[in-house]
């Protein structure tokens, strides 16, 4: 192949297989979660009493932290919208916008920790506490992983690496955040269900 773009050679030399890949690691994924949330089930379900009498409800902060998150949703959306068509100052606000709303979801939660915590409830104080902290947890880390991944993709935008034609990367984001926020959708009914 002589002349073109390079980097188009990267990201796209066969069609669909980045896609598929991103498929099959949200698949590995979601074994992981569903995994943890039949853990919960099974230790809430065998609780003849949830929560625990003296235990406090769960926080209010975690109703924010869902809003956030949904909000991060739309935008990833519009950025990689906006580059489809072409319009790479608008993603790249966009990404950077999704940015700071991951980093927003993860103040919200820690503050949800802390509150916790101050009542003296940690993942070592009971059950309860533990599977509250791990579900929540679990789902943090990946959203560390999620910020990694857009500080990535940001970066690769600013440089203009992404065009209505190659755009991998951002592609690749907003799989990871919807599949985030569906993940944290089912977390939280599963908690606000079954508590």
């Amino acid at each position: 192949m002589t002349g073109g773009d390079p980097r188009r050679v990267r990201e796209g030399a066969i069609p669909g297989a980045g896609v598929l890949g991103m498929w099959v690691f949200l698949a590995t994924l979601t074994v992981l979660f569903l995994a943890s949330i039949v853990g919960y089930l099974v230790v809430r379900l065998k609780a003849s009493a949830w929560p625990p009498p003296g235990m406090p409800r769960l926080p209010a902060g975690l109703w924010l932290a869902t809003v956030v998150l949904l909000a991060g949703s739309v935008t990833i959306h519009r950025a990689l919208r906006a580059i489809r068509l072409g319009e790479r100052a608008g993603s790249t606000r966009w990404l950077q916008t999704t940015l700071a709303l991951a980093f927003v979801f993860l103040f919200v939660q820690s503050w949800n920790w802390w509150g916790l915590i101050r009542l003296h409830l940690t993942a070592a104080s009971n059950l309860y506490a533990f599977t509250f902290f791990m579900l929540t947890g679990l789902h943090a880390a990946h959203v560390i992983g999620g910020i990694a991944l857009l500080v990535i993709v940001l970066v690769r935008s600013l440089r203009g690496r992404y065009g209505s034609d190659h755009h991998g990367g951002v592609t690749y984001a907003a799989m990871y955040w919807h599949f985030l926020d569906a993940i944290w959708l089912v977390l939280f009914a599963v908690m606000v269900v079954f508590a």
